[in-house]
């Protein structure tokens, strides 16, 4: 690196970061937005473009065609390198795991699954996982730059620990940054070794990659609702940011009681929306049994695709659970104000199923819904989990891109 480089490298590294971020989000699609953003010149925003064009994250469309009608030279394009570095990021649920390569962008490069019972040892699934993910990284030869995991638990802060994995065997406390973070270096997967993989809750790190890249981008104050492979989770983004509460443990609610005469949840209570409005709950109320060829969820999703028009016990199933879930949502609207709500797994296919029914029972038992007709809109990101787990290993590279030239 020569000396002129060295010094508009220092010179610049406090806009690289910002720069970058609105690149990976898509609110700086031009160089002239980008200028705007930053409040900098168009000679500095031009440069901190070409620094991060050298480093290999993103690209720079320097002879882009004018809009029809436009007047003025176009401004260069920018978009996230689709041949850059990428992130190792891993999902374990009830069913099995999922990993993938995620690039900047949120863009899903590579994905690869195991099904299966979750063994009691949380090591056994972690490792399985970074494997499969080390076999993506070895086919794909991309460069890896961290790591991420989603789990279907609260993660307490700052340790890293699965407090109520209550959908797996897990002990309650199992250490699963320690042992991501272990099966990382077992794997000896280059450029992750030294970093540090990050973990989070799988509905958590939904709600983080919605906001950034989905149906959430946008909104102030995001409320995210979700029901995977099993029971129901909740998510609250204000003022831009992820809340997790003091220690990682805000918005469980999944055990918002729904149906006080209702069934028995493992929290202790009854009628929580946890096994009130989850997949298996569903295919209960339809009086379908579950079967093992494929997850609960994908069982569910298939069931209202293809029988909801023409079957009365899945209409009345769906019903019921929308009635369950619009409760549980407008309790939470009239804590919260939200000004969007987004649903993810079952939720997602409930809504698009049944859009004015669900709406119409949060605006009836909410007075904020009442008043304002908050916006209930379905998630729009698929593996959303995933793409959240890689923000959590893409922050470091967003807060200083220059940390990619000392790996």
């Amino acid at each position: 690196m020569t000396q002129t480089r060295t010094t508009r490298l220092e010179r610049g590294r406090g806009a690289l970061g910002p720069a970058l971020e609105l690149v990976h989000t898509g609110r700086a699609p031009t160089r002239a937005v980008l200028t705007s953003e930053l409040g900098v010149t168009r000679a500095t925003a031009g440069a901190v473009a070409a620094e991060l064009e050298a480093l290999g994250l993103i690209t720079v469309d320097s002879r882009p065609t004018a809009a029809a009608g436009s007047q003025g030279r176009p401004s260069h394009r920018l978009f996230v390198d689709a041949r850059g570095p990428v992130v190792l990021a891993a999902q374990i649920h009830a069913d099995g795991f999922r990993v993938a390569l995620v690039g900047l962008g949120g863009r899903i490069v590579a994905t690869a699954t195991g099904c299966g019972t979750i063994p009691a040892d949380p090591a056994h699934v972690l490792a399985d996982a970074v494997a499969a993910g080390s076999a993506l990284l070895q086919e794909t030869g991309r460069r890896c730059l961290g790591a991420g995991l989603a789990v279907p638990s609260a993660v307490a802060e700052p340790d890293g620990e699965a407090l109520n994995p209550l959908h797996l065997a897990w002990p309650s406390g199992a250490p699963v940054r320690e042992l991501f973070l272990r099966s990382l270096a077992d794997a000896g997967i280059p450029g992750v070794t030294e970093a540090i993989g990050f973990t989070g809750n799988d509905v958590n790190l939904m709600a983080l990659a919605e906001h950034r890249h989905g149906a959430g981008r946008g909104a102030r104050d995001l409320l995210c609702v979700a029901s995977g492979h099993r029971g129901v989770g909740g998510a609250l983004v204000l003022d831009g940011r992820l809340h997790s509460g003091s220690s990682g443990l805000a918005l469980e609610v999944g055990h918002l009681t729904v149906n006080p005469e209702g069934a028995p949840c493992h929290c202790g209570s009854r009628g929580c929306l946890d096994v009130e409005a989850d997949p298996l709950a569903f295919l209960g109320a339809a009086g379908r049994e579950p079967g093992p060829a494929v997850s609960l969820l994908q069982q569910s999703a298939d069931l209202l695709r293809e029988e909801y028009a023409d079957d009365a016990a899945v209409r009345g199933a769906a019903d019921l659970l929308i009635d369950r879930l619009g409760l549980g949502i407008a309790g939470l609207v009239n804590i919260l104000n939200p000004d969007r709500i987004i649903l993810g797994g079952l939720h997602r296919a409930l809504l698009e199923a049944d859009p004015e029914r669900l709406r119409a029972v949060v605006a009836d038992r909410s007075l904020w819904g009442r008043s304002g007709g908050v916006p209930i809109l379905p998630c729009s990101l698929d593996h959303n989990s995933l793409v959240g787990a890689a923000e959590l290993a893409w922050q470091p590279v967003l807060d200083d891109p220059l940390v990619v030239l000392d790996r």
